[in-house]
């Protein structure tokens, strides 16, 4: 008969595309289910980085309150670090010759944040750019960008002290808290170096150190010298 089984072939026809389209859902069910997976796994694991990193943050930055040495002429560290370097050294920038180098590499576990380390007015204040070379050589100050502060003491007129604030090889980025001309009081904030870094501390000849190399030293709390 003429057309005899069309209907037939039409119906499966119909059958044949639509198992083909329930075996494409069904395919793109499973896709999805294992992208979705994978999905969910990745976002979970950025999740928990992402907390790690906001904790260890909040660690880096903290500024915890140093006690205060109450000596009138102790002169205290200017940073948290390991002291790795006594030395006479010649800075003529500010310190105009030879003077006393203390240098405090600060690790990423240490504080951050510098503190003045004797009462009196920031009389020089200079950024230099640089490399950042790793801060565990204790002459990178020479080649690295840092800024160098400068501070007359109120109680010795006559004297000054210098801080070199040095960026390492992770720190990228010296923030300056307080301005040329400006009164500072010993241990009051003056500055943060962000991650890894060194910080260089010059003091007159005539100061008698305190200080041991390879001491720990605490930012505004340990006294490292002291006038005569």
């Amino acid at each position: 008969m003429k057309h005899a089984g069309k209907a037939r072939r039409a119906a499966l026809k119909i059958i044949f595309w639509t198992l083909v389209l329930l075996i494409a859902i069904f395919a793109a069910g499973i896709i999805a289910t294992i992208f979705g997976t994978v999905v969910a796994a990745l976002t979970t694991g950025l999740i928990v980085v992402w907390g790690l990193l906001a904790i260890f943050t909040f660690y880096f930055f903290r500024d915890p309150e140093p006690r205060r040495p109450t000596i009138p002429n102790a002169i205290v560290s200017p940073a948290s670090g390991k002291l790795d370097l006594i030395d006479e050294t010649t800075e003529e920038l500010f310190m105009g010759g030879r003077c006393k180098r203390l240098s405090i590499f600060l690790s990423v576990f240490d504080v951050h944040v510098q503190r003045a380390p004797i009462t009196g007015k920031i009389a020089f204040c200079k950024h230099t750019l640089g490399k950042f070379l790793s801060a565990t050589k204790s002459d990178c100050g020479a080649h690295n960008e840092n800024v160098l502060m400068g501070i007359e003491p109120a109680d010795y007129p006559n004297q000054k002290l210098g801080i070199r604030l040095i960026a390492g090889l992770i720190a990228r980025r010296i923030i300056v808290w307080v301005n040329q001309g400006e009164t500072i009081n010993r241990s009051e904030h003056i500055s943060l170096i962000q991650y890894g870094s060194r910080c260089d501390l010059y003091l007159p000849l005539a100061v008698k150190v305190h200080a041991k190399l390879g001491d720990h030293v605490k930012v505004g709390e340990t006294i490292v010298a002291s006038f005569e």
